[in-house]
């Protein structure tokens, strides 16, 4: 029952007002009564948590947690690239020679996705992950390579659910939602990290300043649970074979290794 009623709420809602109240709700001090129930219903692993539950003082800082120092490690090796997120990886595959991609059964434009022409030509035939985050999850953004920040940008003006539901019958929320985009550039080439908002109140907060990247660290998060869509160049990541969709994945965790004879 009480999963029903916050699946409604917190996964399903899209319009303007009732998004806007909920957001306006999540971030009251009243809103920490349900941080017990939420948490339970979700089944939230209490142990990782950087503070106990109730001391957060709403829903939205229960949302945008940090984890206790070592609660997740990253792959050491320097040329891995490593997930972004805690999620569920929900496709994989290589962009099309026509620049489209599918998930879901939907065919997605990279143009659209990109909305940048310049940017949509490096990855034509390169690599896509798609990474679903539930309201369960961590909710902060890593950088799955070390390298530069080349560029960043914001598209899309609201946005709709991206869960399984939405990417299978929604208005191609991956392509449509309010997001940000950043591209880095690493050892072997350009990666993009398209984080994509999941209600209308465009929950995607920017942390990070500056234009060097670790791998790993923190780059950005969500206040609710959404998306991130990573594109690789061709020929510059080979992933592990044994990540198939769907994946249940932590932040931090081997993806994939940078070619760089690619």
């Amino acid at each position: 029952m009480l999963q029903s009623i916050y699946r409604l709420l917190i996964e399903l809602t899209n319009g303007r007002w009732t998004s806007a109240i909920l957001h306006k709700f999540a971030k009251s001090k009243g809103s920490r009564r349900i941080v017990p129930s939420f948490a339970r219903t979700y089944q939230i692993n209490q142990e990782e948590m950087e503070k106990p539950l109730m001391e957060y003082d709403s829903l939205h800082q229960f949302f945008i947690r940090n984890l206790k120092e070592g609660a997740r490690t990253v792959d050491h090796d320097p040329m891995s690239v490593v997930s972004p997120v805690d999620s569920v990886i929900e496709e994989i595959g290589e962009i099309a020679a026509d620049k489209t991609i599918t998930v879901k059964g939907k065919i997605y434009s990279i143009s659209e996705m990109l909305g940048n022409d310049e940017a949509m030509s490096r990855y034509e035939q390169g690599t896509y992950m798609i990474f679903y985050l539930s309201p369960s999850h961590y909710h902060q953004i890593h950088s799955p390579v070390s390298g530069e920040v080349v560029n960043q940008w914001t598209l899309g003006k609201k946005s709709f659910p991206v869960n399984k539901m939405g990417l299978k019958y929604g208005n191609y929320p991956l392509s449509k939602n309010y997001r940000k985009i950043t591209e880095i550039r690493h050892k072997a080439g350009m990666t993009a990290v398209i984080k994509v908002g999941a209600m209308f109140v465009n929950s995607i907060e920017m942390t990070h300043a500056g234009t060097e990247l670790k791998k790993g660290e923190q780059m950005a998060y969500f206040t609710f649970g959404s998306t991130v869509v990573l594109l690789f160049e061709k020929g510059t990541i080979n992933l592990l074979p044994e990540i198939t969709a769907p994946y249940h994945i932590k932040y931090g965790e081997k993806i994939g290794t940078i070619d760089e004879q690619g």
